[in-house]
């Protein structure tokens, strides 16, 4: 290790103060041959740091806090597993087999990410762990946040030699429930200490349309083509070359939108986006089941207290894999609305590889 490498978070910086439930967090940590490691802790089933080898130094890519009181504290779900439902539910309310169910409102009068206690506060169980693989579980129990159904979940993350990053989502309901899991990852592939930001990095997004946000950043159903707009990433293009150019990224303050995925990509296996450094340097491919991914910008981390400084909006990307947002009122998405049958296994993967 070079002696001017940066020091990176230690599990006891997040397990010296107790978590929301009075008691310290657990901290995983996994590694491969390659040296390249990323820790993970049950509160939220978040995942906390991803180091890679860069031309011989060690790298912390992922935003995330320098503390337990720090991690309570944000509200930009850093590194979190999301849910019952990830993203928004227009009016905290949908219909279901033909019964409106109301739901905990948490964004004014709609419902972000399941509610007010929502997956990322609550505290997972450690099921299975070795070097390179842990499995987090929990169960939310009928009526939680206002959903129907008792759902039992998990979220295994794998750490490949191939510098890979497995996420591997599982769930059963025993009533029909809306579901839609995602990790909430921030990325700066520069280097979470840098003042580089995202919108310095490129981005390729297999996508040629994105669902078009009204108010409160809710989709208004249209699926508006990307071509002609600063939503077309189809080729690699620096995030900030058309940063702000459409009425819908100013009302969002940046990107915040869910694009939908072109089918083939994902049925073939190949990477629904790639994203690389502003240097060049490193590089992550992004590989999922799941048919959209939701780009955002970190329109609003400003004063956040992250690992190695506070950070300012735009400090990192996330590419958020998920059904569709508000899909719950919208049937006409059908597989896409992200609606679990009572009584069927559930399960998605999301990838992300880093190479140089």
């Amino acid at each position: 290790m070079a002696t001017n490498e940066l020091r990176f978070l230690e599990p006891e910086q997040m397990t010296a103060q107790p978590a929301s439930d009075g008691k310290p967090a657990q901290i995983v940590v996994l590694k491969n041959r390659f040296g390249m490691s990323i820790s993970l802790m049950d509160i939220g089933a978040t995942w906390l740091t991803c180091i890679v080898p860069v031309n011989g130094y060690r790298r912390d890519v992922l935003l995330g806090s320098a503390d337990m009181n720090a991690h309570k504290q944000q509200t930009a779900y850093l590194g979190a597993t999301v849910g019952r439902f990830a993203n928004r539910i227009a009016g905290a309310k949908f219909v279901l087999e033909g019964q409106e169910y109301k739901i905990n409102a948490n964004e004014g009068k709609n419902t972000l990410h399941g509610g007010k206690q929502n997956f990322s506060h609550l505290r997972w169980v450690i099921t299975t762990q070795s070097s390179q693989s842990v499995t987090f579980s929990l169960i939310s129990n009928d009526g939680d946040q206002g959903f129907p159904g008792t759902v039992k979940v998990s979220v295994t993350y794998t750490l490949t030699d191939n510098n890979e990053v497995y996420i591997d989502y599982q769930a059963m309901s025993d009533k029909t429930t809306p579901l839609s899991l995602t990790n909430h990852a921030y990325f700066n592939l520069a280097g979470e200490n840098t003042e580089r930001t995202a919108l310095e990095h490129d981005l390729k997004i297999c996508a040629t349309h994105y669902l078009k946000n009204g108010e409160g950043n809710i989709p208004t159903g249209e699926f508006a083509s990307v071509i002609g707009t600063g939503f077309d990433f189809r080729k690699l293009k620096r995030i900030g070359v058309d940063f702000m150019a459409d009425e819908c990224q100013k009302a969002a303050n940046g990107y915040d939108h869910a694009f939908i995925l072109d089918k083939s990509v994902i049925e073939n296996k190949m990477p629904i986006a790639t994203v690389i450094a502003p240097e060049g340097e490193l590089k992550m491919d992004v590989f999922t089941t799941m048919p959209s991914v939701q780009f955002y910008t970190g329109n609003f981390l400003v004063g956040t207290r992250g690992k190695s400084r506070h950070y300012g909006n735009y400090s990192g990307l996330a590419l958020e894999t998920q059904y569709f947002p508000d899909g719950p009122n919208h049937p006409e998405w059908h597989e896409n609305q992200g609606i679990l049958p009572a009584n069927t296994a559930w399960n998605s993967q999301t990838i992300y590889k880093f190479y140089l």
